[in-house]
């Protein structure tokens, strides 16, 4: 998990020269602890490497040890707890962007065991956020329109037309970001964002499903039984519903995060366990022409073996196993299309214009004199206060 000092649900953006700090937390499953350095890797706005040195955005030791780590204890996984924050005496940022946090063993920089991305913004810019139902009438009761308006002043910038670049994220999600958009009017220092097409619409989805395994001592909400057997803990959750007609539902969730928390100590860093997690999806046959996935924060939005879900013909479910450290969970089910990257919550979980997001932008401009694409201001907009009709 990466995320601002102190505050486990934000997302990994701060403020240069601002002294915010960013915090990296991460568990090896080892009975030995590993000797791991870490570096930074400038990005453009899409995430390929920059033309400048390390010299040119970072000042101090370019590569360093991960020195904060522990044992678990008193755990049925063994693990040793890494922790960073950054920047720090060693070694600080001078430039805005997209960067790359790298992780790895010593003196095996090419082969990383974690790579988490993060934003360092300007602020330099000001950004006002409007949300509401689409004006494209097929999607008037499913989807949410995220519309916005750069000011930027005194901010001296070329040809903002064609080198300022516009992201919106939901729920700081990369892989169904809308990239790269440009302003439907520009003038008065000011870029206007107010699409008629698509491409500032997104899926509304539904409220996250969840779970709480804080505790292993008894049955929270949804979770159908605790076993130990095979010298771990097995957690079965109850079957879930298909809730795809199903009328929305508004409950508070963390936006498809995760919170690592343990009932029965203070330190839930080291005192957690890792437990066996089953869940299990009722469908009356397999879904042809794709696969089924558990997804969320809980594996990084990725739709791969680690929580790919099999069918199971006999009792008619889809299931999916998944290891996790104890805490409180949002988690929903996703349909990857054969030959397709992009999968859909849709089938399952149904989608709302009334569902409570996050929206994340994020503004990127580049100099044509410089190598480096900037992120002059970034702003989060939430549903909740800003959804209109």
């Amino acid at each position: 998990q990466l995320y601002k000092e102190g505050w486990n649900l934000s997302y990994p953006v701060i403020r240069l020269n601002s002294g915010e700090k960013l915090e990296l937390n991460f568990d090896l499953l080892s009975d030995q602890a590993e000797s791991y350095y870490y570096t930074f890797i400038h990005c453009d706005k899409d995430w390929n490497k920059s033309d400048i040195f390390p010299n040119d955005y970072m000042t101090g030791i370019t590569e360093n040890p991960v020195e904060d780590y522990a044992s678990s204890f008193n755990t049925t996984v063994g693990y040793f707890h890494y922790k960073l924050l950054f920047p720090n005496d060693r070694v600080s940022l001078t430039k805005s962007g997209n960067y790359v946090l790298k992780v790895y063993p010593q003196g095996k920089d090419d082969e990383p065991v974690l790579t988490q991305r993060f934003i360092v913004t300007e602020d330099a810019v000001k950004i006002d956020v409007s949300l509401h139902r689409p004006q494209m009438t097929k999607d008037n009761d499913t989807h949410q329109q995220v519309d916005f308006v750069i000011n930027y002043g005194s901010l001296q910038l070329t040809d903002p037309f064609r080198n300022v670049y516009s992201f919106i994220l939901q729920n700081g999600r990369w892989d169904n970001s809308k990239r790269n958009l440009k302003p439907e009017f520009y003038g008065n220092n000011e870029l206007k964002y107010n699409s008629l097409s698509d491409k500032n619409i997104f899926a509304g989805g539904n409220e996250y499903r969840y779970f709480d395994i804080k505790s292993i001592r008894y049955q929270s909400e949804f979770v159908n039984r605790i076993d130990f057997a095979m010298s771990n803990y097995n957690v079965s959750l109850k079957p879930s519903e298909n809730r795809e007609f199903k009328p929305y539902f508004y409950w508070q969730d963390f936006n498809g995060k995760y919170y690592i928390a343990f009932q029965e100590g203070h330190r839930p860093d080291i005192e957690a366990d890792y437990v066996y997690v089953y869940f299990t999806l009722p469908s009356d046959h397999m879904i042809e022409g794709g696969n089924m996935y558990v997804a969320g924060a809980l594996n990084n939005w990725n739709l791969d073996k680690n929580n790919l879900m099999y069918y199971n013909s006999e009792k008619k479910e889809y299931e999916c196993t998944m290891l996790l450290k104890q805490g409180w969970y949002n988690y929903e089910y996703v349909f990857l299309k054969n030959g397709s990257k992009n999968g859909t919550s849709a089938l399952f979980e149904g989608s709302h214009y009334e569902t409570e997001n996050d929206y994340v932008i994020l503004v990127y401009y580049r100099n044509p004199r410089d190598r480096y694409d900037r992120v002059i201001g970034t702003a989060i907009a939430n549903t909740l206060n800003k959804m209109t009709n």
